[in-house]
């Protein structure tokens, strides 16, 4: 599964649309759009602390696991 895919899912799990998560994602400094979100994730230029910002809001959070 893709990050896409995951964050989209957990969006649905939480029933949260991208237009409330671009929301949350703003700041005083800093507008987030749907589009930006969107685009980031379709083409895989989306950062880590930006996935990072987007599980905490969704209320998860990554973990490293030794393989």
């Amino acid at each position: 599964m893709s990050i896409k895919e995951d964050i989209k899912m957990l969006l649905a799990k939480k029933a949260m649309t991208m237009t409330e998560l671009a929301k949350r994602l703003s700041t005083e400094n800093e507008t987030v759009t749907v589009q930006s979100i969107s685009k980031k994730l379709s083409k895989k230029t989306i950062k880590f602390e930006e996935v990072r910002r987007i599980l905490t809001i969704l209320g998860y959070e990554i973990e490293y696991k030794e393989l």
